[in-house]
């Protein structure tokens, strides 16, 4: 008897264009209240339940986003990119929503299987010819990476974010 390993399929993907401001945007649960988490400044993931929040360089004026639901963990990328993160975040509504300081909450018609604990998987690339991009973690100014082959992507954007999000099981107890 052989066990299988579940495939991944890729349940439904939203693409769209958010302008992050005070150097942050958000995929946030709709149904619960937000606030700036309180998180460490060194990350480029700033996270609390029902929240997750990107730090970006002072230089994106516009992101363009692409959000993708899984049936489990998605294939890895061999693409590069100039960074990456990987967050677990409880959806307790599981309607989601882009966020950002100045512009409130916008609905994402992203289909997710249930409320509950979700990771995510954070990848993003800056526009090579609107750099250079300095990083936005506290005590951090260097120049940051910027490779090659997502022109398309970026679509003219300043900054192209790929978020990946997945259920994962719940606590599970031993006997």
């Amino acid at each position: 008897m052989t066990c299988e390993v579940p495939l991944s399929r890729l349940l439904d993907a939203f693409e769209t264009v958010v302008s992050p401001s005070y150097r942050v945007f958000g995929l946030v649960d709709a149904g619960v209240d937000t606030h700036a988490p309180h998180a460490d400044r060194a990350n480029w993931l700033l996270s609390a339940p029902g929240m997750v929040y990107l730090q970006v360089p002072p230089q994106v004026i516009r992101a363009s986003v692409r959000l993708e639901s899984w049936s489990t963990v998605p294939p890895a990328s061999d693409a590069q990119w100039s960074g990456a993160e990987d967050v677990e975040v409880e959806l307790p509504g599981g309607d989601l929503a882009l966020e950002t300081i100045d512009g409130g909450q916008r609905e994402v018609p992203l289909i997710l299987p249930s409320s509950g604990l979700y990771r995510m998987r954070w990848q993003w690339i800056f526009n090579r010819t609107g750099g250079p991009f300095t990083s936005p973690l506290a005590g951090c100014r260097e120049p940051l990476p910027m490779p090659s082959g997502h022109e398309e992507k970026l679509n003219g954007a300043d900054q192209y974010c790929l978020v990946q999000i997945w259920r994962t099981a719940a606590n599970e107890e031993t006997e």
